[in-house]
């Protein structure tokens, strides 16, 4: 059974070739950070002849690693190239730092950026808290829109049937006791959210994790990603995270996108 689903277009222009190259590099994670050809075909649902093409067109180009050794492929260093692309030239990206950096000094906890990606919010900017953290999550990690303050910040701008498209496409987990798998208890969550400006979740992605988002939103008023606070339930409480944080992101947020409304129309 393939792990991978390639994407399907009806366009002409879709170059098939091209989206199952890319695959073979989507095909590498941390429970798979070397494979050999046989393994990559399992991974991606080519044939191994297939495969065979790719991985020798990928390693000429540098962006695979082979072993002498075992023979089996890894991903290089030059594979970075394509996210710190998106890193640099990212508008959002250069124009938040500055302020999710004072963001993080003024509260001492660590602060996200995420963006939208089918069902999840992704990393694309941090500022790890300089105290004791448990979570370690790298630019380029998801998590699930629905039991993240970042993910419910960001469905809270979108109109009614944005919202309901994204939940009815997504496969609700429980990741642990406290998370939110009830789509009409989302549903008041996301309002609440759209009401006070910012939205929470306490322990719903990982134990001891509270965090706190709000979303952000372009020029023209559209949501384009979220800002979070993660707090430590060692430290904080999900009513102290509410009453001391909360204000602070909301106002950092209107320093990036001043023209920006914070709350949903």
């Amino acid at each position: 059974m393939p792990q991978l689903e390639l994407p399907e277009s009806e366009s002409r222009l879709f170059n098939t070739s091209l989206s199952r190259g890319l695959s073979v590099l989507r095909a590498f994670s941390r429970g798979k950070r070397e494979m050999n050809l046989r393994e990559i075909a399992e991974a991606t649902g080519l044939t191994k002849s297939a495969v065979q093409r790719f991985t020798f067109t990928l390693e000429a180009l540098g962006m695979l690693l082979k072993s002498p050794d075992n023979k089996k492929y890894s991903l290089s260093p030059k594979c970075l190239d394509l996210g710190y692309g998106y890193l640099q030239s990212n508008w959002l990206i250069d124009q938040a730092n500055a302020y999710l950096a004072e963001l993080n000094h003024k509260c001492e906890e660590t602060v996200n950026l995420s963006v939208p990606d089918g069902t999840d919010m992704v990393y694309v900017a941090r500022f790890p808290s300089q105290k004791h953290v448990a979570i370690h999550m790298a630019v380029g990690s998801r998590l699930p829109m629905y039991c993240t303050a970042a993910g419910r910040a960001y469905l809270s701008a979108l109109a009614p049937d944005e919202v309901q498209t994204l939940l009815d496409a997504t496969n609700f987990k429980a990741y642990t006791p406290n998370t939110v798998i009830d789509k009409a208890r989302m549903l008041v969550l996301i309002a609440e959210a759209r009401s006070n400006g910012y939205a929470w979740a306490n322990e719903e992605y990982y134990r001891g994790d509270i965090n706190l988002g709000v979303v952000v939103r372009n020029p023209q008023g559209q949501p384009v990603g979220a800002i979070n606070v993660s707090l430590p339930t060692s430290r904080w409480t999900i009513d102290t995270g509410r009453q001391q944080i909360a204000p602070v992101l909301l106002e950092t947020v209107r320093a990036i996108a001043p023209v920006a409304p914070v709350l949903a129309d």
